[in-house]
């Protein structure tokens, strides 16, 4: 792929985190947390929780085992999770408001578009098989991709070399504090969903903060056309 800046300025590419920003999952991946600790004698808590947000499996899952003072392997922790995860996911999750919207607009306008999250690509699969969004995506990025999470911004740049932009020319949408450093390391754009989930994170490096994806202050950033492949 490769995508030229539109000459009249806005982002030529938009890079979205999935879980929260896309899904409200973040119910569900709090849900599996609580069975899975619960089941070793450990309490989930908030801190946890804003602690792992839009952090990788292998960070998440050795921080669960030092607060816990657990001895398993964090990968046995990991499919243990991901096997909760999916069976929770059968009772239902919700698309967060304004993404469908959004996926509109980009698509009449000819923006290009990823997923790049920090969730294991197993269990990307199976999220974004809802309401067919997967499809909609040019190209996924999952922890499986990586070898360095968010907030270090390796798996922006690999999505705006992907694209064929420069970081600054490429949008990022993300939810966590964890997620909007790594953009902003990458140089790229970063406007951020608020959510109830995450009320705790860190804003600041944000040019917009907004409720719903298809905002105008998100689609403001956008340019009027992108190039397909």
């Amino acid at each position: 792929m490769n995508v030229q800046t539109d000459r009249q300025g806005g982002a030529v590419a938009v890079a979205f985190d999935m879980d929260g920003l896309i899904f409200e999952t973040e119910s569900v991946y709090w849900k599996s947390a609580v069975v899975l600790l619960g089941r070793r004698g450990c309490e989930y808590t908030q801190e946890l929780c804003d602690a792992t947000m839009g952090r990788t499996p292998e960070f998440t899952f050795k921080l669960f085992i030092e607060r816990c003072s657990l001895t398993e392997d964090w990968r046995a922790l990991q499919r243990e999770s991901e096997d909760i995860f999916i069976e929770l996911l059968k009772d239902g999750y919700e698309t967060q408001p304004g993404v469908l919207e959004l996926l509109d607009i980009l698509e009449k306008r000819n923006i290009p578009r990823a997923v790049c999250t920090s969730s294991a690509r197993r269990v990307v699969s199976e999220v974004l098989k809802k309401d067919g969004i997967g499809e909609r995506f040019d190209f996924v990025l999952t922890s499986d991709d990586i070898t360095r999470g968010k907030p270090d911004p390796q798996v922006y740049q690999k999505a705006a070399a992907r694209f064929g932009v420069a970081p600054g020319e490429m949008l990022v949408l993300e939810d966590s504090g964890a997620g909007s450093a790594a953009a902003f390391a990458a140089g790229s754009p970063c406007c951020m969903l608020r959510a109830a989930h995450n009320i705790n994170a860190d804003f600041s490096r944000a040019v917009a903060v907004v409720e719903r994806l298809d905002a105008p202050e998100v689609v403001a950033l956008l340019a009027p056309s992108g190039a397909r492949r």
